[in-house]
């Protein structure tokens, strides 16, 4: 009887293994993603004036981030910065170009940069997340806290598309809303930033 126990015992534990060794395994694995350089890869400021709206432009930014996965699916954002040169961007007019150069004294600050300090990712359906973040942008040499909604793709190609957009305020920076034309035309104090970054390992 005892002999028969085992046995049963021993049949228990070959099948227990076996259906362990045919399940999928999870593996959780962390990588560097990098941004890639694309004409798709963008960054937007918008904002308006007294006169027209008006749109400034870049596709010249380093950035990288830390994502974890678990299988296929995006589970975490751990490390993320973001750096872009304030004269790389552009609207349409040179002549207000260098008067926004000016008005975050690009001279003596010449960067825009983020860096992330917390990230919450929810999947909302198929290959798409929701990261919900928290980080500091440094613009003209003044920090603030923001917090930002993003919206991750994963592609079948292994890249990681984030986009979204934020409003924030100039006066926030310490830069007082330019004006132009002789001061016919003002600027407002609120700005909307957009991005469309895509990134790779």
């Amino acid at each position: 009887m005892k002999k028969l126990t085992h046995s049963f015992a021993a049949v228990k534990l070959i099948i227990a293994a076996i259906i362990f060794l045919a399940m999928p395994q999870l593996v959780t694995a962390q990588a560097t993603y990098k941004l890639v350089q694309s004409p798709n890869v963008t960054i937007k400021v918008l904002g308006s004036s007294n006169v027209h709206d008006w749109t400034m432009a870049s596709t010249a930014m380093e950035s990288q981030g830390d994502f974890t996965f678990v299988g296929d699916k995006l589970q975490a954002l751990h490390v993320f910065s973001f750096h872009l040169a304030v004269k790389s961007l552009h609207s349409d007019h040179a002549s207000m170009d260098d008067r926004t150069y000016k008005s975050v004294n690009a001279s003596k600050y010449p960067n825009i940069s983020y860096k992330l300090t917390s990230a919450v990712v929810t999947p909302i359906g198929g290959n798409k997340y929701l990261i919900k973040t928290k980080g500091d942008l440094t613009i003209a040499g003044a920090t603030q806290p923001i917090s930002m909604d993003v919206t991750a793709t994963v592609g079948a190609d292994n890249t990681i598309t984030c986009t979204g957009a934020k409003k924030i305020q100039l006066t926030d920076y310490g830069i007082k809303p330019p004006t132009f034309m002789l001061g016919t035309m003002k600027v407002t104090n609120d700005l909307t930033i957009q991005f469309n970054l895509i990134y790779k390992k």
